[in-house]
């Protein structure tokens, strides 16, 4: 038996409608809404949330997350990984509005390889709304680019580096981008293919990565 065939995958995509911890205009923690995590042997999931408020500071009408993980039916299909998480009738302070709001991630991981193809196609915004005017925002669905070759990490993909670079310049520096904003990082994780240097480690950079290219009103 070839070490393709013997080959074991364990799934990993979790999802959460909203989350977090106010600071302004009250302090309160924000419980997590439709939360939902795949197990390790894949399948699928989901899970919903309706008419969410927390005091007049954010509400929705409906939210759902789903995860998916399955083995690719086509010949030489590898493993891959749904997460998909949409809010319809997002209020914000009635000062930013959307109808719907969608972020969505798609991996496959090779059964040769360890680094996988990744999508964010069907992460959209619809009619979004800052103090009524409306918002168009360009995504960059495929900023991560083609799967590195070699079965390199991302982070070490020179062309993928550059398109974040440039990106981020552009954003910060549309007309009226608030200048206090920090152009904040995160650690890109296992997803993008860093390799392990020890079992509490992985070897990534820290790297600011949005998919929004440009505001337009």
């Amino acid at each position: 038996m070839s070490e393709v065939t013997e080959r074991k995958h364990l799934y990993h995509a979790e999802a959460t409608a909203i989350s977090g911890h106010l600071h302004l205009p009250l302090v309160q923690e924000i419980k997590p809404q439709a939360h939902v995590k795949l197990a390790p042997e894949g399948g699928y999931i989901s899970q919903r949330a309706e008419n969410y408020k927390l005091e007049a500071v954010i509400s929705f009408r409906s939210a759902y997350t789903h995860v998916a993980g399955n083995r690719g039916d086509k010949r030489g299909g590898g493993f891959g990984t749904l997460t998909t998480t949409a809010i319809e009738g997002l209020n914000v302070l009635d000062v930013v509005t959307a109808d719907r709001v969608v972020g969505q991630t798609i991996t496959e991981h090779p059964l040769d390889g360890l680094v996988p193809t990744i999508s964010f196609l069907g992460t959209r915004f619809e009619n979004l709304r800052i103090a009524g005017h409306l918002v168009e925002v360009d995504f960059n669905h495929d900023i991560l680019g083609p799967k590195p070759a070699n079965d390199a990490p991302y982070t070490n993909d020179k062309n993928f580096l550059g398109r974040v670079s440039r990106n981020t310049t552009r954003f910060v520096s549309t007309n009226n981008f608030p200048k206090t904003w920090p152009t904040s990082t995160i650690d890109l994780p296992p997803l993008l293919g860093a390799k392990r240097r020890s079992n509490a480690h992985w070897s990534i950079r820290r790297v600011a990565v949005s998919l929004g290219e440009a505001l337009g009103t």
